[in-house]
């Protein structure tokens, strides 16, 4: 009987793989991928991160300003004003490309002179990346442990992760 076959059978399944990990005992292979998952992401997220979490936040046009012309994004963060008074900094020419809430949908860069400004756009940009760069490693790093642990039928290989598993 193929696979496909002892899935539409009467026949009783075979009862999946169990494992031990930590305090947890009979894991199914889903459930110890998803412990492995948490100790990873523990491990992972360090002092870098809250600095991420603190850039995005502060990058939010939550403090009120005045009016300002349409298509624009309305308010303005706290990034923005603490850059525009560290690095009050003007170019002769708009040669800083930067991206707004409102910009960043429709990836249309708006080019600025003052290198304040430029950055205070920039850092909750730059705390997205560090997000982004920490899923990726939580995931790879998951992955590889989780198929250290787990018996040649349970391990993850397909094209997503054929390299790394």
């Amino acid at each position: 009987m193929n696979e496909y076959e002892h899935l539409i059978s009467d026949a009783p399944s075979q009862k999946p793989n169990t494992y031990v990990y930590g305090e947890h005992d009979s894991l199914t292979p889903q459930g110890l991928f998803f412990c492995v998952m948490v100790e990873q992401t523990v491990k992972t997220l360090g002092v870098e991160d809250i600095g991420a979490v603190i850039a995005i936040l502060a990058g939010q046009p939550i403090l009120p300003t005045r009016g300002k012309f349409g298509g624009a994004t309305k308010g303005t963060s706290i990034a923005s004003k603490v850059s525009r008074a560290l690095f009050d900094y003007d170019f002769e020419r708009n040669i800083l490309p930067t991206l707004t809430n409102k910009s960043i949908l429709t990836f249309r860069f708006r080019m600025v002179n003052n290198l304040g400004v430029f950055i205070g756009r920039w850092t909750p940009m730059v705390g997205w990346a560090i997000t982004a760069a920490d899923v990726i490693k939580i995931s790879v790093l998951t992955l590889l442990h989780y198929n250290q642990l787990v018996k040649p039928e349970d391990q993850i290989n397909d094209a997503t992760a054929g390299s790394f598993g």
